[in-house]
C-alpha cells in the first residue's frame, strides 16, 4: 500500500508545481500538465499502476486536455482578446501630442498612452501641437494636425 501511496503524492506535488510554474510561465499550458499530474495521482491512490502507464496516462491526459479544452477555458476566464477591437480600431481617432517637428516626408515622434511612437504626417506639425491619429503602418503611427488653419 505504500509503494501506490508514495506515487500518488509524488504526482500530486508535480501537479502542484506544474499550477505553481503557471503563474511564472505564461501560455496557460502548464495548468493542464498539472491536471494530467493530479489524474495520475487520483488513479495510483486507488490503483497499483506501473510507471509506465503512469507516464502514458500523464502525458495523453496533459496533451488531450489542452488541445480540447486551452482554447474554451481561455474564453471562458477572458484571457483571450477579443476579436472584435483591434489595435487599430483602439488608436485610430485618438489624441496625441507632437514631441518633435513632423513634416511630410520626415518622421518624427509624438507622444500617445504613455509612450513615444514615430509618427508620419502630410501635415507640417510643431512639438505640443496636439494631433490626430489616422492610421497606422506596423509601430508607425499616421497622424494629422487638428490646429485651425
Amino acid at each position: 500500500m505504500d509503494s501506490f501511496l508514495s506515487a500518488a503524492v509524488l504526482w500530486f506535488i508535480i501537479g502542484f508545481i506544474f499550477f505553481l510554474l503557471e503563474f511564472a510561465i505564461p501560455g496557460f499550458i502548464l495548468f493542464f500538465f498539472g491536471l494530467g499530474a493530479w489524474t495520475v495521482a487520483i488513479a495510483s491512490f486507488f490503483v497499483d499502476i506501473s510507471i509506465n502507464a503512469q507516464l502514458v496516462i500523464f502525458l495523453s491526459t496533459s496533451i488531450l486536455t489542452v488541445l480540447l479544452f486551452r482554447n474554451w477555458v481561455k474564453n471562458k476566464l477572458g484571457m483571450m482578446r477579443s476579436n472584435t477591437q483591434s489595435l487599430p480600431d483602439e488608436i485610430i481617432g485618438k489624441m496625441a501630442t507632437a514631441e518633435t517637428i513632423i513634416s511630410p516626408g520626415n518622421q518624427g515622434k509624438v507622444y500617445f498612452k504613455g509612450a513615444s511612437w514615430q509618427a508620419n504626417s502630410k501635415d507640417q506639425i510643431e512639438p505640443g501641437e496636439e494631433v490626430q491619429i489616422t492610421g497606422n503602418e506596423s509601430i508607425i503611427l499616421n497622424v494629422k494636425s487638428i490646429k485651425p488653419l
